[in-house]
Parts: structure tokens; sequence; C-alpha cells
């Protein structure tokens, strides 16, 4: 079985890559010409280019493959230009999944995230069915994924199309060469460059247990459902602390207000804009989220598909030793 998995260079999709080839597929890696491929090193996987905004390159890369895994996205908390990001987010998974029904693929997979459910007060578990809108979106990668989200619900309630929505959580581990948000926490906390916090909280998975979520999604999920592939739910503190122990110093100690912060992450953002840099480690719309903690159950995904995340602090303990090998943010 022949099967294009996009955004296969990047972090979970080079994950979910490496799952399905134990699991016997025949990998077709699509990625954009000039990108890092680093991650699929000692990969077997045929490797063609394409982008989602040219859908001329989606149609040859779709040629021939039966099922489909769209895991590529924009994912950054800060952007110049929030078009671009919502040509790719919104657009581009549009284009991908009208060219994957033009040739025949009858098993489709979406990648969308958490950040597209709603949030309970009080640090409660959110789910699939959380009441959310559009109006509770947070910044342009939120926006982009939650009105990418219902133009696939659309298309699978009025085309009939084939597709299975996953959720992933804040996924970490081996791989993480962007980094993503979250890497570039852990990273910066393991080098000792967190000497305080805000109070929020996360859903913490290892990348690989997202990665198996999504072959169990293919293999047992319902079209037109959504199931959340998280892990343990954790306070930033809980995770700066952990991360303390594994690096053998101090977890930070002084919690700073969230409102102290956005001062802070107005200038970094201001600071790129004037030198052209890129995403400042602190933001505007990151701080904004954190006022609410992102915490989730994936019972829907262990009762309907058999997912069992390990511990997150296995996930973290992974996250900080590739960050250590690689030299990546230290």
């Amino acid at each position: 079985m022949v099967t294009l998995v996009t955004g296969v260079s990047g972090f979970v999709g080079s994950a979910v890559a490496r799952r399905l080839i134990t699991d016997g597929h025949d990998v077709r890696a699509m990625v954009r010409a000039g990108s890092d491929r680093s991650n699929l090193e000692g990969l077997n996987v045929e490797v063609v280019e394409a982008d989602l905004t040219q859908p001329t390159s989606l149609a040859a890369a779709l040629k021939g493959c039966k099922s489909l895994f769209h895991v590529a996205a924009d994912y950054r908390l800060w952007t110049r230009d929030p078009q671009s990001m919502f040509a790719v987010n919104i657009d581009g998974t549009r284009t991908i999944f009208l060219e994957a029904a033009e040739a025949g693929v009858d098993r489709m997979v979406y990648t969308s995230s958490v950040a597209t459910l709603g949030l309970l007060p009080n640090g409660a578990d959110g789910d699939e069915t959380t009441s959310v809108s559009f109006t509770d979106m947070i910044g342009p990668y939120k926006q982009s994924k939650f009105l990418a989200e219902e133009e696939v619900r659309r298309m699978v309630r009025k085309q009939g199309f084939p597709i299975v929505i996953v959720n992933p959580a804040a996924p970490v581990g081996p791989g993480d060469i962007k980094p993503t948000p979250t890497g570039r926490m852990i990273a910066e906390a393991a080098a000792g460059r967190m000497p305080a916090y805000v109070d929020t909280g996360l859903n913490v998975v290892h990348v690989d247990d997202v990665a198996e979520g999504h072959l169990l999604a293919f293999q047992k999920g319902e079209v037109g459902e959504r199931y959340i592939l998280g892990g343990d739910n954790m306070t930033l503190a809980e995770i700066l602390g952990v991360i303390a122990e594994l690096t053998g110093r101090k977890p930070p100690r002084f919690r700073i207000p969230h409102n102290l912060v956005l001062p802070i992450a107005a200038l970094a953002e201001a600071w790129s804009s004037l030198t052209n840099g890129g995403e400042p480690f602190v933001t505007l719309d990151g701080i904004r989220m954190a006022k609410k903690k992102m915490f989730f159950t994936s019972a829907k995904a262990e009762r309907d598909l058999g997912y069992q995340p390990r511990p997150a602090t296995e996930a973290l303990r992974d996250a900080v030793e590739w960050f250590k090998q690689t030299g990546i943010g230290q």
C-alpha cells in the first residue's frame, strides 16, 4: 500500500512515517524543495517534492496512493504574514484532500490540534465535545487550524470524503529539529535559561505515541470523528521540575504574573520585526493562551482506538536527551 505523508520532514510527520514503515506501509514522503531532510535519514521512503499551495504538484505526489496522512502545517505562534499561514493551513488542507479524492485515495487521516478545541475553567479536562467557537481562537495559528478542521468536517459531511481527524496535544521527544514552541521551552529549561515561569499547563505526550495514535486512527477510527492524542496534564511548574531533575539543576522558584510578561512579549515581537529576526521566544499570543491551562483527556481514543500513551515524564526525558545529543538549544 502506497501511503503519502505530508510534513514528513517535520517533528510529528517523521514520527508518523517511521511508525507506518514498521506497519508495512510503502511511504511516499512529501517535502518542499529546500526543506531540511535530516529527519528522513535512514528511513526507507520515496521522497517527492510538492507544495500545498501548488495543486499540480499535489496531484503528482498522490498518483497511485491508496492512503493519505496530512500532517503538514505552518506551526508558529508568531508570524509577520498571517495570510501565508492561512494559505497553507486552510487552503492547502482543502486542496490536498480534493486532490486525494480525485486520485482515488480511500482512507485519509488529518492531523489537527488540541488548539482547535474548547478549554474548561479551573483547568478541568476538555474533550472532543467541549464547546468552542472561532472567537475563542487566539492568534493566526489557532484560527487557521480551527477553520481548516471545520473545512475537513464539511468535506466529510457534504462530499463524503473518508477522513478521520486526530488532535495531538503537546508532543515532545526526539526529532524536534525546528524546534516547536514546546520544544524550545524544554531546550531552554534544560540549558538553565528559564529562571521563572507563568501559571499555565499543557497536556504532554511522547511524539511516538502521537504517531501510534495516527496509525490507530487509520486502522480503527470512524470517518468524520476526531480523537485527542494526548498524554499527561502537567502545570508548567511540574514540567520544569521534571526537566530540572533530569539535568541536575534547580527548578525555577519565581512565578511571574501573565500581565507582567505581556510588555516583554510586545518588545520581543517588535525587536524581531525591526531586525527581521525569527519567532521570538515569548510572544503575545503565547502569553494570552497561557492564561488558560490546556488540559485534555484522551479517553475517547483510549476507548475506541486502544490508544495507550506512556507517562509524560518519559517523553520529557527523551526530549531532554535528544536536545543534549544534537546540541539544539544548548
